[in-house]
Order: structure tokens, then sequence, then C-alpha cells
């Protein structure tokens, strides 16, 4: 059986494993045949009934879903080579076109007290690592293209462009190196939404030009946040992207004052709410409830990873990000807890 993305696979983190349209093994990533504790080769031709512990429970959760881009979330799985160590996961079955299924296993150790399907998995993690080696020479080449019709240019637009070509080539650097070097995570500041919210307005007014109307609706009597600037204006642009690329016509980001709300279990006396409301396609029913997973994208040309990536980045700031969506109205709403002055001092002592 060949498939032309399995090599990708392979460079996962994440076990991951395809069947045939018989329900028996077809291949592997080293990662799946490393957790299970056995050779990719050993594998090959096994049947899903004789890695399921609960023999028989696999099996009969396929026949529920033979339609191609559905998917089966199975919760505390337990798989095991025949005569080998039992090992429990969630795992996510897709039938693919072919009427083989694609096994992704999250080892339920990998997320202690976690929902994988809404926490970011190694295989966003490991994706974006071999991304970042074949995009570094490219940034450094824009800097350098940047910097020099900085000065053969004049008029006060173009070379606002072109600082905003150098601030993003310097944003995707450090994403970079962050990726290669992982380093604890930086300490907040003190940021005010809208200047990163502008940010991420220019590019998209670049990108979009006049195809699209963006229009801004800021409360302007909000406080400041303590954050990471660069990690939330990629977050936002990931969503701003998304809408621009829905077919909409109208792109909103407007923010607003939260009061009393509660983010998770945890409640807030003051949150800022930012939306960023579309009337684009809207999200596909059959993604709905999968559109945070990695890999999961509604368009063909999608990579899967700016929605879960943006999920992360609230995450990080103690916030949370949810949407609605039907057709000719998508609103993604990010929430970001303001930390009392109160709370703040308690933190420096």
């Amino acid at each position: 059986m060949t498939d032309p993305v399995i090599p990708a696979l392979d460079q996962l983190a994440t076990p991951v494993a395809w069947l045939d349209a018989g329900g028996r093994m077809a291949g592997c990533n080293a990662a799946f045949a490393s957790w299970l504790g056995v050779s990719v080769r050993r594998l090959q031709g096994l049947t899903i009934n004789e890695l399921d512990v609960e023999v028989g429970r696999l099996s009969a959760l396929l026949e529920r879903f033979p339609d191609h881009g559905n998917a089966v979330r199975v919760h505390r799985a337990r798989l095991a080579f025949p005569g080998g160590a039992e090992h429990f996961a969630e795992l996510w079955l897709a039938r693919d076109e072919a009427g083989g299924v694609r096994i992704e296993a999250h080892p339920a150790d990998e997320f202690p007290g976690e929902d994988p399907a809404t926490a970011l998995p190694a295989a966003l993690s490991a994706a974006l690592k071999g991304l970042a080696h074949e995009i570094r020479n490219p940034l450094a080449g824009l800097k350098g293209a940047a910097q020099l019709l900085a000065r053969r240019v004049e008029g006060e637009d173009a070379l606002e462009l072109l600082e905003l070509i150098g601030a993003e080539v310097d944003r995707l650097t450090t994403l970079v190196d962050r990726l290669m070097n992982p380093a604890p995570p930086q300490e907040f500041s003190i940021i005010n939404i809208h200047a990163v919210l502008e940010r991420v307005r220019q590019l998209a007014d670049a990108e979009a030009g006049w195809s699209v109307k963006l229009v801004r609706d800021y409360d302007p009597s909000l406080p400041d946040i303590a954050g990471d600037a660069d990690r939330l204006a990629q977050s936002l642009w990931n969503l701003v992207r998304n809408a621009l690329q829905s077919g909409a016509g109208t792109v909103s980001l407007r923010t607003r004052a939260e009061h009393h709300v509660l983010i998770g279990d945890a409640p807030h006396r003051l949150a800022v709410r930012v939306e960023i409301a579309d009337d684009g396609r809207g999200v596909p029913e059959d993604l709905a409830e999968r559109i945070f997973l990695p890999l999961v994208s509604g368009r063909a040309e999608g990579t899967g990873l700016g929605l879960p990536l943006a999920q992360q980045v609230a995450r990080e700031h103690g916030g949370s990000l949810s949407y609605r969506s039907r057709p000719g109205h998508t609103v993604f709403t990010l929430l970001l807890p303001v930390p009392l002055e109160e709370e703040v001092e308690d933190g420096e002592r």
C-alpha cells in the first residue's frame, strides 16, 4: 500500500497507524511501533482485533462510520501486540477515501488529567519543528530584501509596509528559534490589546487589499492586559486569516469588557473579549466538533495547524477560545483575563 502522507507521518512524535479496507494493518509510523514495543515490520498484516485488548470494541466502532471524512474518538482504548504489554490511549479513527482507516493515538500518560481532544498534541509540535528547518533561510532572505527596498523606496505608506514585513520576519524568526530550541515561556509584559489588533489589521490589509472590508469596533476604555504580544498577534492573525479565506466580504475586529466571567473553572471579575467575525461560508458541520484538533482543515490546501495553535496561545494567557458559526456569520471569541491591581501586587511579593 502506497500512501503519499506516510513519509510526513513518520516524522511525527504522535503514534499514527493506517488500516486497509479489510481492517488489517497496512502501515504505521515509528512512534506507533515504538509505543507498542515492537518493530514496524512485526505489525504489518495484523487485524485491528488482534491489537485490541477488548476484542471487537474497535471493529464495532469502525462499522458505525462508513463514510469518508467522519471520525470517531475512542476513550481509554487498550492496545497491545499479541502477547505483549497493554497500552492505554485516547484514539481518533478516521476513514479515508479508499475505505481504509487512519488511527491517531494519544497515550494516556502524555496528557495527565487533560483532554487530548483539546490539548495541543505532540503532533502539532513535531510538525512545526519539521517546518522550522525549511523556513529559516527564506526568512533571512526576506529580511534582507526588505532592508534593501527600504533604502530605495519613497513614501510613508511604502516604508510602513516594509517595516511591517521586517517586524513579521522578526516574529517568525523568534517562533522558529522557539521551535528548534524549546525554552521556558517568556514572562508576560503589560500590553494593549488594540495595539496587537492593529498589527494584525495591517497584515490583513496587505493580504486582502480592497477585496475584503475590515471593520474595527474597539472599546477604547479597555484596560491593558498581561501577555505576550507576539504570541497573541500570531493567534489573532490565524483567526483573521481564516476569515479572509472563508470567502468573507466583511471581517470585523471587535473588543469589549466582560464582567464576572467564568473561564474554564476560574472566575474573573474582569476580562477582555476579542471577537473576530466574518460573513463567509462558516465552519463545515462535519468539522464542528474537531475544528481545534491539529491537522484538521476545511480547505484542501489548509494545514489544520492555525486553530490549535490559537487555542494554545489562549490557554497560555489563562484565557479561552470558542466559536459559533452558521453560513454567513462566524464569530471566534477570545477571552483574556485582566489581572486586578491586588492580584499583580500579590504575585510580586
